[in-house]
């Protein structure tokens, strides 16, 4: 019997050790101690004795001695692990090497340092930026007529063409020594939401140029007479660039792509000169139809060896001027009614001289890991901007029709279906908007957030169609006839198209979140992967003893970890934060380490098979996600001073994303292929089952009522978008309207329910003001305040209609052919 007590006393300091996360020897030194006490005060001499020579034998020894440990442990396992490490890709490999970790790691940690994210600088715009955002953002947004756009010219007018690229907006990340406005990623996703709330078409062309395409592209790797060259020119807007990657046989699989230049020489204007002969066919490029300058992605090849002994460089990137003989170019696609420039290109042995290889003939072959890098950053502003953009205008928009659109003498607000909709709309908006301003935040910082910015794109984008689909349902038919007066239509066409564009969502979630995620935020795996490679063999062996024994201890205390946190509920331990979002940090404690826990038993037990597990990969990567969007969100409520005005939009969005988490692990461990660790994976992560529930219909009645009424957590949301009472924006004149329309409510149930006492002859609204007020049911200032209401309201429940001959179609002819044009007659 004192045996037992000895070793569960030792048992229980061992996993407190664990939990903790104590040095090795902390653990070793702490285990005797508990043996040697515990037996001494049970006076149990013999058990104590026998129990401590053993453990400092078998445990003690081998583990702390580190000659003896690498020998007996680490030499074997690491035979085994570079036998069945699996074979990286070339594509796979640059993708793990390209970027940074940011907080996405500690997330992965199991254990996260709350101080370092909450230590970061709130996000600030500058003087200057908030001036571009108050004077040539605002100007450009009142000059949008977007049904004129999307409808009658399937193009900007020149107007704006000429007006984004004489005030920079082109020129957004160019420094100020050639000419650019040298923006931060904050300032630079602040306006493409702003733009986006107005026109999809419009930010969709100002994103492009700042984002993957020739001017990142040369400030990164740019040699100094390309930079001096073309940057100027691309920042006013002489130039306008575009990038061509996806072709018809590749897009996501960019390596794959069939494009190819063959190094050669060729006489030109007399001379003979160094150059490539391409071939391409690429599809879907934005501003190719309009591009003066193209950047170009193929697969080089050296078979006369002129610039070295390597015949296949790989992917390279060059710079294509629109004037250079065989580039056929200026058809156009036509996204979904989003009419931004959008097209194919093609070239057949098109020759072009050596140094329009970006960086120069030394960077051949370096074109996958340039793009990968770059972007990483700009895919983690400029969809999630554009997402958010069109988030926040579907907040004012929806909110205030919700007001606004009366049925059986209420507002539609306040029907439970419309409620649940408007929360829905409210707790989403609230997660893209923290999770956008993140990701901008990240790249300021100087981080390259290859994992951060896969989780921005996919989920900013997937949930900002989840909010226009509901916003077009609470709009009704309002929201479904097309013309110049309806706001959503063209958003809720345009919403797959971030979602498809650089890297489908698909492919995100289940290959890149947790592909790169699982080895790239892993405190341990891509060292273990390094030391496996490493061709020295005393080196291999220091580094992967470390990273083997690190790993080991990781995971046993993950386990400890998850276990302990799903049996208190998370409930106790220190965590950040006011009083109300405490248990917010520790609930997200729990399931970091949950994650981590499963996410090192899948990779332990598949190995390899795992990334063919694409489903699982998936599920994982959502819990990953779902932990950084709520960082985010809590990041956002700290550096906002902790308004209690928006403890319910949190509180929603929270829950929403924490019982997702909980579904997510648990179809991994549903679905799991090894049974009987999915059993051992359900105990540790779930002992007492699910208890995580979705948002209760409570709390969606006070998001709704944040919609649905003036206040600050409602202002806090739909800042930053264009809500200037302008004649070509309804939104911000409803948007205005708002408080009237709450403050005239009670006067309109004064006035239905004078109706309802019967005697009114009047059948016409006006006339039965005037009779009501007659009777002295209303004073004359309600009647006033009423018919003004009426009137103001009525462009907003308004509908478009057209005569027949206006929806027919143009009919084009021209030399091949009669053709339908993309405008209305």
């Amino acid at each position: 019997m004192n045996t037992v007590v000895i070793l569960v006393c030792a048992l229980v300091v061992s996993l407190a050790c664990a939990y903790f996360r104590t040095r090795l020897w902390q653990w070793t030194l702490a285990t005797i101690v508990t043996l040697l006490v515990v037996g001494l005060g049970l006076h149990a001499h013999t058990p104590m004795w026998v129990l401590l020579g053993l453990f400092v034998v078998l445990v003690a020894l081998p583990l702390n001695v580190t000659a003896l440990r690498r020998a007996l442990l680490a030499a074997p396992l690491l035979k085994v692990f570079q036998r069945v490490l699996p074979k990286l890709s070339e594509t796979e490999q640059v993708a793990l090497d390209a970027g940074t970790v940011g907080f996405e790691g500690e997330l992965f940690s199991g254990k996260p340092d709350w101080s370092k994210l909450l230590s970061e600088p709130k996000p600030q715009l500058t003087a200057e930026e908030q001036a571009f955002l108050d004077g040539p953002c605002e100007q450009l947004c009142a000059m949008i007529d977007d049904w004129h756009i999307t409808h009658e010219l399937a193009d900007l007018p020149p107007e704006i063409w000429d007006f984004i690229k004489r005030e920079g907006f082109f020129g957004m990340i160019i420094p100020r020594r050639y000419g650019g406005k040298e923006f931060s990623a904050t300032a630079h996703s602040m306006v493409l939401q702003k733009l986006s709330s107005m026109s999809a078409t419009l930010s969709s062309l100002v994103a492009v140029p700042n984002s993957l395409g020739p001017a990142e592209l040369l400030l990164r790797y740019g040699n100094e007479e390309q930079k001096n060259h073309y940057l100027p020119r691309l920042a006013d807007g002489r130039e306008v660039p575009c990038f061509a990657l996806t072709g018809p046989y590749a897009g996501s699989d960019a390596t794959s792509i069939p494009d190819y230049g063959i190094v050669c020489r060729q006489t030109v204007d007399g001379r003979e000169t160094l150059g490539i002969k391409l071939t391409f066919d690429k599809r879907y490029i934005t501003l190719a139809p309009v591009a003066t300058l193209v950047g170009l992605a193929f697969r080089m090849y050296d078979p006369e060896h002129l610039l070295g002994d390597k015949e296949d460089l790989g992917i390279t990137l060059a710079m294509i001027p629109r004037d250079t003989r065989g580039l056929a170019i200026g058809r156009r696609h036509f996204p979904l009614n989003i009419p931004f420039q959008n097209g194919p290109l093609h070239g057949k042995d098109v020759f072009v001289p050596i140094d329009t290889l970006i960086g120069g003939p030394h960077m051949a072959g370096h074109g996958w890991r340039m793009l990968v890098e770059c972007l990483s950053v700009g895919r983690g502003i400029s969809l999630p901007s554009n997402a958010a953009g069109f988030v926040r205008m579907a907040v004012a928009a929806t909110g205030a029709y919700a007001r606004i659109r009366k049925q059986f003498g209420l507002a539609v607000a306040r029907f439970e279906g419309v409620e649940e909709a408007l929360a829905r709309i409210g707790g989403h908006a609230y997660a893209v908007v923290a999770l956008t301003r993140a990701s901008a935040a990240a790249v300021d910082r100087g981080e390259k957030p290859a994992v951060a910015s896969a989780i921005a794109k996919c989920h900013a984008t997937a949930l900002g169609r989840e909010v226009i689909q509901d916003a077009m349902d609470v709009h009704g038919g309002k929201g479904i006839q097309l013309g110049p007066s309806n706001y959503l239509g063209r958003m809720w066409q345009g919403a797959p198209i971030p979602i498809t564009v650089e890297g489908a969502n698909i492919m995100t979630r289940s290959l890149m979140i947790f592909g790169q995620g699982a080895i790239r935020c892993h405190p341990w795996v891509l060292k273990e992967m390094h030391a496996a490679r490493e061709p020295d063999r005393a080196k291999a062996l220091r580094e992967f003893d470390e990273a083997l024994f690190g790993h080991i201890g990781f995971g046993i205390s993950n386990a400890v970890r998850a276990f302990w946190l799903g049996l208190t509920f998370a409930k106790f331990g220190r965590a950040p934060g006011d009083a109300y979002t405490r248990r917010y940090y520790r609930k997200l404690g729990r399931y970091s380490a949950a994650l981590a826990l499963t996410a090192d038993t899948a990779m332990g037990v598949l190995g390899g098979k795992l990334k063919f597990k694409e489903k699982l990969s998936a599920r994982l990567g959502d819990v990953l996600s779902y932990l950084y969007i709520c960082s985010a969100m809590l990041k956002r409520y700290e550096d906002e001073g902790e308004p209690e005005a928006e403890h319910p939009l949190l509180a929603w969005a929270f829950h929403d994303a924490v019982w997702k988490m909980q579904m997510a692990l648990d179809g991994v461990i549903r679905n799991f292929p090894v049974r009987p660790v999915a059993w051992l994976l359900h105990t540790l992560v779930f002992p007492f089952g699910r208890r995580e529930v979705p948002p209760s219909d409570r709390l969606g009645r006070r998001v709704a009522a944040i919609l649905s009424a003036p206040n600050s957590a409602r202002d806090a949301l739909v800042r930053g978008i264009y809500l200037t009472q302008t004649p070509n924006n309804p939104v911000g004149r409803m948007h205005a309207l708002l408080p009237e329309v709450v403050a005239a409510e009670p006067v309109e149930r004064k006035f239905l329910k004078a109706v309802k006492l019967g005697g009114v002859h009047a059948h016409d609204y006006f006339a039965q003001l005037a009779e009501i007020q007659q009777r002295g049911a209303i004073s004359e200032t309600e009647r006033t305040q009423l018919e003004h209401l009426r009137r103001a309201t009525a462009e907003f429940i308004n509908v478009d209609d057209f005569d027949p001959s206006e929806l027919r179609a143009a009919v084009v002819h021209g030399g091949e052919g009669t053709q339908r044009s993309l405008h209305i007659a």
